[in-house]
């Protein structure tokens, strides 16, 4: 099946954080607080996607405070964090939501997400994401973790639904 046809069926788009979301860096401040960086153009996909319809969800497998924080400003649907065994999560996520493996799409680059990868409809990997990743997924972003890297995915999704809207 081609990306096209893959993404005609996508209903929910699930994130991973580090490396996706972000660049990868974790900056701690002198009193110990994380803070990260997030790219505008990922948040705009991310509200493109929901006026779309897309459910989103993080599945990362860190806590983080400022993801807890980007997370409810971006109104992702479902957020989970410290996700020891995110197959496990994602099984509980789209029973939640009653959707079908064939209607999700993941994004991760570390070989902690290749399970997953392996699970969904659509598979994406950031430009930066390990080879490992890389290889097996269905599209390789051109753009970096936390540069574009989800814009870019959305992007996908939405024109093959018929959803993507310049303005």
């Amino acid at each position: 099946m081609s990306i096209i046809e893959k993404a005609k069926q996508i209903k929910m788009l699930i994130l991973d954080v580090d490396g996706v979301l972000t660049d990868g860096g974790i900056i701690i401040d002198a009193n110990g607080r994380e803070i990260k960086v997030f790219n505008v153009y990922d948040g705009a996909g991310i509200e493109l996607a929901h006026k779309a319809g897309l459910l989103t969800a993080i599945i990362s497998g860190r806590y983080s405070a400022p993801v807890e924080h980007r997370a409810k400003e971006l109104r992702i649907n479902k957020v989970y964090q410290n996700a020891a065994n995110k197959v496990e999560v994602y099984n509980k996520l789209i029973a939640k939501y009653g959707i079908i493996p064939e209607q999700t799409a993941y994004i991760g680059d570390d070989i902690f997400d290749i399970p997953l990868l392996k699970l969904v409809g659509l598979s994406f990997a950031p430009a930066t994401g390990r080879q490992e990743v890389r290889d097996i997924v269905d599209f390789v972003t051109q753009s970096a973790g936390g540069k574009g890297a989800v814009r870019e995915a959305i992007e996908v999704i939405l024109k093959a639904q018929g959803q993507w809207q310049q303005t």
